[in-house]
């Protein structure tokens, strides 16, 4: 496993998000044959972005975070900046599509992230 990717568990899942900028996360589990299949681009993408945490979550041995998410296909990407999720997402992706959310998630403005998300509570 690449230096940056982390395994997530009830006791560092909210250490983890709350201490660092980007989050991206592949919600997986052993007996899934596309999660065997993501796993190489998800190592590979996590070598060459050492400026975020990468972390897998077995959803079999954290049936709560999973649950939680509403997590019901894996695999599973989510990705959180600066405390708040802002993609999440089933389903296998290449190392480009990795990328380009990547970079859209590093230009986002949270603030106004923070503002959308407000706005759509005070809607609802």
């Amino acid at each position: 496993m690449a230096d940056n990717v982390i395994k997530l568990d009830k006791t560092n899942f909210e250490n983890t998000i709350n201490n660092n900028k980007i989050v991206m996360i592949d919600f997986w589990a052993p007996w899934c044959g596309p999660c065997k299949q993501f796993a190489p681009i998800f190592e590979e993408f996590a070598s060459k972005n050492s400026d975020m945490i990468f972390a897998k979550v077995n959803t079999d041995e954290e049936p709560e975070i999973a649950a939680s998410f509403g997590i019901q296909s894996i695999p599973t990407v989510g990705i959180f900046k600066e405390q708040t999720l802002v993609f999440l997402e089933p389903g296998m992706l290449p190392e480009e599509g990795l990328e380009d959310i990547t970079s859209q998630v590093k230009k986002l403005d949270m603030d106004e992230v923070r503002k959308e998300i407000e706005s759509q509570k005070g809607d609802a």
